[in-house]
């Protein structure tokens, strides 16, 4: 996903995400949350910003695990856990974490309108929180599938290898 109309958008949009990226591999949630919440909602156009970088994450995610089911031995499972590591089902999540879950399947299956609603639900309707959890979601899914990408030589953005090669 690259908006073709804009170059310096894009640029700054995964240079955001390729920060958040990093400082979530780092442990640094809040940190990861607050550089796409924080430095983009104090743009002008805030709430539109975060939703691109939200879907360029959802999007870069459906990409990797197209990757690796593509032939792979071992198919992509999507599993939910509690605070305490234990599998929740997928409709026993918490509300942000549904709607994280229906923007990825929506571009796992082609469907960007439908992701693009979720995120707009998250955005129109839920706390400072709830996007919080939304954003953490698809930090931590595009890290973990660009770790397991590059574990089995699969193809990765260059911005998200850039970003995660600069950390321990």
């Amino acid at each position: 996903m690259q908006p073709q109309q804009d170059p310096d958008r894009w640029s700054r949009l995964t240079a955001v995400a390729g920060e958040a990226l990093a400082a979530a591999k780092a442990g640094e949630d809040a940190v990861a949350v607050d550089l796409v919440t924080g430095y983009l909602s104090g743009s002008p156009e805030g709430n539109e910003e975060i939703r691109e970088l939200v879907l360029l994450l959802f999007a870069e995610c459906s990409s990797m695990v197209g990757s690796l089911g593509s032939g792979g031995a071992t198919p992509v499972k999507m599993q939910v856990f509690d605070e305490e590591g234990h599998e929740v089902q997928i409709d026993d999540a918490d509300p942000p974490v549904r709607t994280a879950i229906r923007a990825l399947l929506a571009e796992v299956h082609g469907d960007q309108d439908a992701a693009s609603e979720q995120i707009e639900i998250a955005l129109a309707n839920g706390a400072p929180q709830e996007l919080a959890t939304v954003v953490l979601q698809a930090l931590r899914w595009t890290l973990k599938l660009a770790i397991e990408c590059e574990t089995r030589d699969l193809p990765v953005a260059p911005w998200i290898t850039d970003s995660l090669d600069d950390q321990p």
